[in-house]
């Protein structure tokens, strides 16, 4: 029988590797609210344990028990996760996503 994965908060600022937005976490923070990118750090949500570190895209948005989230890929690795869109997104780029059209090189420094 497999575990639940537990989650670990962790309160992180960081600096996107995509666009170079300043982005200040509250522990929650998963993810770029500009260009909705993030970095695949984590094995189980907040605990840090990958060791891949690509950039996580955003490849899909879907409705999950009437909840938003946005489907990243790791452009190193392969892995898919999903991330539950914040109040705080950018809500071109979530259009952007959901209709296929988000490119990385909109958002590059």
């Amino acid at each position: 029988m497999l575990e639940k994965a537990q989650f670990t908060r962790k309160k992180e600022d960081f600096i996107c590797d995509v666009c170079g937005t300043t982005v200040h976490g509250d522990g929650y923070t998963n993810h770029c609210p500009n260009c909705l990118a993030s970095k695949h750090v984590d094995v189980n949500p907040g605990d840090r344990a990958a060791t891949c570190h690509g950039v996580m895209e955003p490849i899909a948005m879907e409705i999950r028990h009437g909840k938003e989230y946005i489907i990243q890929q790791c452009e190193k690795c392969g892995h898919t996760r999903p991330n539950k869109v914040a109040p705080n997104d950018n809500r071109e780029t979530l259009r952007l996503v959901a209709s296929g059209m988000w490119m990385r090189s909109r958002f590059q420094r």
